[in-house]
């Protein structure tokens, strides 16, 4: 009867990894990404909050909005000035504009192929305005309201 239940679901059809597989790759996985809560924590702490945050989209989508205090550092333009822009001992978050966009692992890409310490943030900057999080435009620096469905209300904590 598991054998019929395991086939009809879609879940199930190719089965869980090991607990010592997903360990690891989940392990990887946090290696490689953090998010905008963590980012939004560590620029917010006191002191240096030890790595350097990096918009890799167009001026254009730049002077839309980003990240205060982030570097602006369009992906294509990585290898012939992330020396004079970053200091290969502070680790580097890439971020673009969300989800749907693969920008930030170009860009994550190219930062680690010229030997940077990098992550991705998930998200981007669409998750970053989602959860509330302050950003600046050439206008000076705006806030919406957090959307419930990606941020809690009432806490800064998710439990997660």
């Amino acid at each position: 009867m598991t054998t019929t239940r395991t086939a009809a679901n879609p879940v199930l059809r190719v089965a869980p990894a090991s607990p010592a597989a997903a360990a690891a790759y989940f392990s990887a996985s946090l290696a490689f990404h953090t998010d905008v809560s963590d980012v939004a924590a560590a620029l917010a702490a006191d002191g240096d909050p030890g790595i350097v945050v990096l918009d890799s989209r167009s001026t254009e989508s730049w002077d839309q909005g980003h990240i205060p205090g982030a570097v602006h550092l369009p992906t294509a333009l990585v290898p012939e000035q992330a020396e004079r822009l970053l200091d290969r001992s502070v680790p580097v978050v890439t971020y673009c504009w969300g989800p749907g966009c693969n920008g930030a692992a170009r860009a994550a890409r190219a930062l680690a192929e010229l030997g940077y310490q990098v992550k991705e943030m998930l998200g981007g900057f669409e998750y970053w305005v989602r959860e509330g999080f302050a950003y600046e435009t050439w206008q000076g620096e705006e806030r919406r309201t957090a959307d419930p469905l990606t941020a809690p209300t009432g806490t800064d904590d998710c439990g997660c």
